[in-house]
């Protein structure tokens, strides 16, 4: 399979090709979906710490993500990693075709929908996946054409990065626990990061950038389109919302594995991607992941007296070998490790 898979070097249609059209019961109809005026939207420079807690604390039991401002990360190095994303995507196919693989354990690869292999159908959506962590191990195998891409994408992963522990440290303390419980209990977590380009497409009623789907990881921070939407979550198990990017403001969603060390206390987010008719569009997913052998369970301090955990103990490694053999929408994963 080649990158004649992929969407991005092909010309725009005006019906969507086979294999792309859900089932009349599995669309987005996207005339239903709400806006909402209250998604948590948290200033991390503030000088009042106690209300950032309180505020992570109250997105992550209410709505299982937040936006924040303030993060730390320059607007002008946003800007650059969404352009030479783009710069990427727009290489001629005999560039892409280096690295195209649909060989889901593969660590850098360029590949198209979610998981070619096992879906019968497809989504509208190319991806570039890059292991992130460390850098020097894996940054010689990135793309070299457009020739500022590691340079650019390898600062921003740093500054992610930082970022990332600076809010696990956060959701830690928000829980009542140590502030290094959370980063203690990950280990040395792993850093992948998804470069998403979601073409112009011409039913987008019909399918999904992405479908319903909870991650897998510890943390997720999205760097999204700054012009157009696609993002959207679910409220209150029936209604989903836009997302709508924010000027310099980046999307924080929660993992399963938060939720299992919440003992179910904090909420691992349902979101999906939509697609559109006029525009293409650009988001960068950073994905912090614990290390393989952490062993994930409740906090004996959130398991009240006399009470069973919610979930049993496990290891990162079984888990994600577990969401991996599954298809991306189907129950939530962390049912199949909930304590007897």
């Amino acid at each position: 399979m080649a990158t004649t898979q992929l969407l991005s070097t092909v010309e725009h249609r005006e019906t969507l090709p086979e294999g792309y059209a859900r089932p009349e019961s599995d669309r987005p109809r996207l005339a239903e979906v709400a806006t909402d005026s209250n998604i948590p939207l948290i200033d991390l420079a503030s000088p009042d710490k106690p209300r950032v807690i309180a505020e992570i604390a109250q997105a992550c039991r209410t709505y299982g993500f937040f936006q924040v401002t303030n993060h730390g990360i320059a607007e002008e190095l946003l800007e650059k990693v969404m352009a030479v994303a783009l710069e990427f995507f727009r290489l001629p196919p005999e560039e892409k075709e280096k690295l195209y693989s649909d060989e889901p354990s593969k660590k850098i690869r360029l590949s198209t929908s979610f998981n070619v292999r096992k879906e019968t159908v497809h989504n509208w959506r190319d991806y570039l996946r890059l292991h992130c962590h460390p850098l020097e191990e894996f940054v010689p195998e990135w793309p070299s054409n457009p020739a500022q891409f590691k340079e650019i994408m390898s600062t921003y992963c740093r500054e992610v990065r930082q970022l990332g522990l600076r809010l696990l440290g956060a959701i830690s303390v928000s829980l009542g626990l140590e502030e290094d419980y959370v980063e203690k209990v990950l280990g040395e977590q792993e850093q992948h990061m998804a470069v998403n380009y979601y073409p112009r497409c011409p039913e987008p009623d019909l399918t999904y950038g992405l479908p319903k789907h909870t991650d897998p990881n510890a943390l997720t921070i999205l760097l999204p389109d700054p012009h157009v939407a696609g993002l959207q979550v679910l409220r209150d198990g029936d209604q989903w919302i836009a997302v709508n990017p924010r000027p310099n403001a980046l999307v924080v969603n929660l993992g399963d594995q938060i939720q299992a060390l919440s003992n179910g206390a904090y909420k691992s987010v349902w979101h999906r991607a939509v697609v559109n008719a006029v525009q293409e569009r650009m988001s960068v997913a950073s994905f912090m992941c614990p290390c393989n052998s952490a062993v994930i369970s409740p906090a004996r301090k959130l398991v009240a007296d006399g009470d069973a955990p919610v979930y049993r103990s496990f290891t990162y490694d079984e888990y994600y070998k577990k969401f991996w053999s599954r298809n991306l929408d189907q129950e939530h994963c962390l049912e199949l490790f909930r304590g007897q």
